[in-house]
């Protein structure tokens, strides 16, 4: 059971599964689109052309603090909705941009209204689930979430050889659309009247209070931060090594998308597993495996192999950063909301504008030191796994809280 009228668990994993895919789609969709982007607005500096993948996390980032809170006010189909409207404004300005410090402008508008379908659906599933079950739930939303990956760059393809690399904006108008509609027409409202909370000063304060407060929350905010790095470091670079160093650029979409359906295989393992071994074991696991793979491609690579066993090597490495995700995520958004479900709006919010901002201020300078290797990338990624999985062993010694 859902908890909604006429609707099953399918049509519910479904529904939210395309809520939190709308981040996926505006990142992945627009990545063919960069080198095109970069050459025409950008020629003498074309790797700024990154930024327009982290400019919509940071606009996400930043929407994500205020989308909870307005959701307990509220509702959570309310702000859903409007932030569908923001983000298709922002669609609509990079449509007709005509310089790239344009499009960054509009692509964080099109992350702060994004961050609403994003939180706000998080927060949905809290209301309906606890525990264990709303992790193995939100290996469900994962698993579905990872087809739009798969899609989503060879999508954008498609899209850029009718009409251009205007026209991927075009295309996140027409997703939303479609996303919402759904959702207006098919979800009933669950944050009832008597479970909303008033929207004023004191009460964001006292709420984010009580969030920080729990020493469980914000190591797993700070663990977020940096798998969200890894995975958001290896997004930003992808293209360029994928298409520019190993020249491969036409074939793109589909090693991304083949990596993104390998990798989805995690999100099914994680909802297996996870009643069984709990939140902190697998995420602990996700991020000892990594280092041990990193490690070893960091060394493969200091070896001088030739270009086209790097490059299969760099593809299976990027699957494990994929799956490294799967892993991670779900579980440690679980694990940190299970003690705040009465403020599971502001909780969301806080978390993920925290995690997400933290991300984008490590993975700048990671995409930014981009030399036409992997190298810097495999090195950036050792740091940030190695330290969450220092994080993760210290948050095993408190005996927080874990259905």
């Amino acid at each position: 059971m859902t908890g909604q009228p006429g609707m099953g668990r399918v049509e519910f994993v479904a529904l939210m599964a395309m809520l939190v895919a709308t981040v996926a789609f505006s990142i992945d969709a627009m990545l063919p689109a960069l080198p095109q982007i970069g050459a025409e607005l950008t020629p003498a500096n074309p790797n700024h052309a990154q930024l327009i993948v982290t400019s919509f996390i940071l606009g996400l980032g930043i929407g994500t603090f205020f989308t909870g809170p307005l959701s307990d006010t509220f509702g959570r189909k309310p702000v859903i909705l409007t932030g569908a409207c923001v983000y298709i404004a922002g669609a609509a300005l990079g449509f007709a941009a005509p310089s790239l410090e344009l499009i960054i402008a509009a692509r964080i508008l099109q992350g702060l209204g994004a961050a609403a379908a994003r939180i706000v659906a998080l927060a949905i599933i809290r209301d309906l689930f606890a525990g264990r079950e709303m992790a193995r739930l939100m290996s469900f939303v994962m698993m579905v979430f990872t087809l739009v990956p798969a899609i989503a760059p060879l999508a954008g393809s498609a899209v850029i050889a009718v009409s251009g690399w205007r026209g991927i904006f075009a295309a996140f108008v027409a997703f939303a659309l479609l996303t919402n509609l759904w959702l207006a027409l098919r979800l009933t409202e669950p944050l009832p009247p008597t479970r909303r909370r008033p929207f004023n000063r004191s009460a964001l304060f006292i709420a984010l209070r009580e969030v920080l407060s729990h020493h469980t929350v914000r190591l797993s905010i700070a663990v977020q931060t940096l798998c969200l790095t890894t995975l958001f470091a290896s997004i930003s670079s992808i293209q360029q090594i994928i298409g520019g160093t190993y020249g491969r650029a036409e074939t793109f979409p589909l090693w991304f998308g083949l990596i993104a359906l390998i990798s989805g295989s995690g999100s099914f393992i994680n909802a297996s597993l996870v009643i069984h071994l709990g939140m902190r074991r697998l995420v602990s696991f996700a991020l000892s495996a990594q280092i041990v793979i990193t490690a070893l491609v960091l060394a493969l690579f200091l070896t001088d192999l030739p270009s086209g066993l790097q490059f299969q090597v760099y593809i299976a490495w990027q699957t494990t950063i994929f799956f490294q995700a799967a892993l991670t995520l779900g579980n440690l958004n679980a694990l940190a909301m299970e003690p705040l479900g009465h403020i599971a709006g502001m909780a969301a919010s806080v978390i993920g504008s925290l995690a997400t901002v933290g991300s984008v201020i490590l993975t700048v300078p990671i995409g930014l030191a981009f030399d036409g290797t992997p190298m810097p990338l495999f090195l950036g990624v050792l740091i940030c796994v190695a330290t969450g999985f220092g994080l993760m062993k210290g948050l095993a010694r408190r005996q927080s809280y874990e259905p």
